[in-house]
């Protein structure tokens, strides 16, 4: 995949880069592999850097309101400073980590709605930083990640949505300073308990923390949410598990606690 832009910071006759990405799709404590093509425009420049970035939109809650904003979350400097003569080329080959905690962006093909992910090529040149446009990267779940979804689309449940929001979830690593929520529609046998369920993945290089929350049927619940799982996962264990029914298991078991009947 191949892109291309102007450096609109740097002017008229300045110079242009040209992202190649070997393959645009990737998981969790994986890589994105390219390089970078930087070619002189009509006068020589001295370059401070180029460097790369993973961008996602990322919801925060100020107050009363929210708002959504892009926010880089993992960067990567790619060279020092060197000089670009008029026409010269200068390639840059790059392997990125994408970090653990990485946001998926797709589900069985589909683009999960409401996701924004991308890889951002960035050039300081006197003083002048171009951040240039966000280029799409599809970001796959892990083998267990897939797995426990799987087993709640067995159970019925339907995909609303998913977004990333700012802050932390107690009682969990976390090295982000956001999470994602994959939101469902409940099964028609859960639905006069809850009216949504909130799917968070953080994983760690050796096992995958899930946090499973409910939004709650308007006055079933006292107010606010209600965190109601919290589990670890170790990738070597999680093909064996049959998710569909330890889900169902506690989710019953759950409801059960607070006077709930399915």
């Amino acid at each position: 995949m191949v892109f291309k832009r102007m450096l609109q910071a740097m002017g008229v006759g300045g110079p242009s880069v040209e992202t190649v990405l070997s393959n645009p799709n990737c998981r969790p404590g994986g890589y994105l592999e390219g390089q970078v093509h930087v070619v002189g425009g009509d006068h020589p420049v001295d370059v401070e850097y180029v460097a790369v970035g993973l961008v996602t939109r990322v919801e925060v809650e100020s107050g009363d309101s929210e708002y959504d904003t892009t926010q880089e979350f993992h960067r990567q400097r790619l060279t020092g400073s060197f000089r670009l003569v008029p026409g010269g080329r200068h390639d840059v080959p790059f392997r990125f980590g994408v970090p653990w905690e990485t946001p998926i962006t797709e589900l069985y093909g589909q683009h999960l709605h409401g996701m924004t992910m991308g890889l951002r090529t960035e050039l300081e040149v006197a003083r002048a930083v171009d951040k240039g446009d966000l280029d799409a990267v599809a970001v796959h779940p892990l083998p267990a990640q897939e797995r426990i979804l799987d087993a709640l689309l067995r159970l019925g449940f339907r995909f609303s949505r998913a977004d990333v929001e700012r802050g932390r979830i107690y009682g969990v690593q976390q090295a982000l300073p956001f999470y994602q929520e994959i939101e469902f529609y409940p099964a028609p046998q859960y639905a006069r308990a809850f009216n949504q369920l909130e799917v968070t993945f953080l994983p760690t290089p050796t096992q995958l923390q899930v946090v499973l929350e409910l939004d709650k049927r308007a006055g079933v619940f006292t107010e606010g949410r209600d965190a109601f799982g919290r589990f670890t996962v170790d990738y070597a264990g999680a093909e064996q598990a049959d998710w569909a029914s330890q889900l169902d298991g506690w989710l019953r078991q759950s409801a059960q606690r607070r006077g709930l009947f399915f």
